[in-house]
């Protein structure tokens, strides 16, 4: 199934007026940081073009905001290349960085990194701009997103260093892969590139907690969709295509077809979810200002959805015909000092 497989989607949002500015800033901060480190690793990066992503999905943020959300996006992406199935040994290293980046949002701020390497110094950094004026019940809420995202990395690599990455079924794959998308943390920063937050009450109702699972499961399998060629040529089993393949023993064709299906129904049950926020502020008594935030926060979803489709459908990252290194992943190193 090609990258340009479409989807009918009910909203359009917007891209951020700051896209040029941000990304010529966030660019020279990558070469900074040491998170390229070769001419190859660089134009491999600029190929996937996530200052876009970032610029549709927090279209809000203002001019020095967006370039910290670019360099935060930068890190989970190139984190997430980080391991090679042909060297399963590094698996180990990958969980000692983790550990060291789930645990950076939970000391006082200005902390050094323990476990030195460019991604968990450039993690330091941002989040020092990242949670700058929000609430600690805020803060709180976001490292916990961000560590079950990033133990659930830590399962997915610790899998392919066994040579077991292709045996879960499809109802496990489904759970795992709405915590290895790692959208969850990702509408929380919404709430920041706007400077509100979502009232408590509403974070916790149930209506709004399937919310935002079935917002991870529709873009989890579209990504999926939109990156299956290059992941079979990396004989990833980590695709929800790959698993109804396997899983379900239907054809590759087949498999797609309901890849697409399952991709519509959870996105028909979100919008049917999404109706349902009035009467929900309703049964909370909600005032003006939190309804207003509410509002927002929905927005946030909303350009999740979208802005990470449209980019989805022109980055570089997903792009079949690879060669080289970044073909397996990150072009690279830096995991090492």
């Amino acid at each position: 199934m090609p990258q340009d497989v479409t989807f009918d989607l009910p909203f359009d949002t917007p891209v951020s007026d700051h896209l040029e500015y941000a990304r010529a800033r966030h660019l020279r901060w990558i070469w900074d940081m040491g998170l390229v480190r070769s001419q190859a690793g660089f134009e491999e990066y600029r190929s996937w073009d996530l200052p876009q992503a970032a610029a549709r999905t927090y279209p809000h943020a203002s001019a020095a905001d967006m370039v910290v959300l670019m360099n935060w996006f930068s890190l989970a992406f190139l984190f997430d290349d980080q391991f090679d199935a042909s060297q399963p040994d590094r698996a180990d290293r990958i969980l000692e960085v983790a550990r060291e980046l789930i645990v950076t949002p939970l000391r006082p701020a200005g902390s050094r990194p323990r476990v030195v390497c460019p991604i968990t110094v450039a993690w330091a950094q941002v989040w020092d701009h990242l949670s700058d004026g929000m609430s600690l019940t805020w803060r709180t809420r976001f490292a916990a997103s961000w560590g079950r995202f990033l133990v659930a990395h830590c399962e997915e690599v610790d899998l392919a260093a066994r040579g077991i990455a292709g045996t879960l079924d499809l109802d496990e794959y489904t759970e795992f892969r709405r915590r290895t998308v790692g959208i969850h943390h990702s509408i929380d920063a919404g709430e920041r590139s706007r400077g509100f937050e979502v009232p408590a009450q509403v974070q916790a109702h149930p209506l709004m907690e399937r919310m935002r699972d079935l917002a991870a499961d529709t873009i989890g399998f579209m990504n999926d969709i939109h990156s299956f060629e290059r992941e079979r040529r990396r004989g990833d089993g980590h695709n929800l295509i790959a698993v109804l393949h396997r899983d379900r023993g239907l054809s590759w064709d087949a498999a797609a077809e309901e890849a697409y299906r399952m991709t519509n129904a959870c996105l028909t049950e979100y919008l049917d979810l999404e109706s349902q926020v009035p009467q929900m502020c309703d049964e909370l008594a909600l005032s003006g200002n939190e309804r207003l935030r509410v509002s927002q926060g929905v927005e946030a979803i909303q350009h999740w959805i979208n802005g990470n489709y449209e980019w989805a459908l022109v980055s570089g990252r997903y792009t079949a015909a690879k060669a080289g290194p970044a073909v397996k992943g990150s072009v690279d190193d830096l995991l090492a000092v």
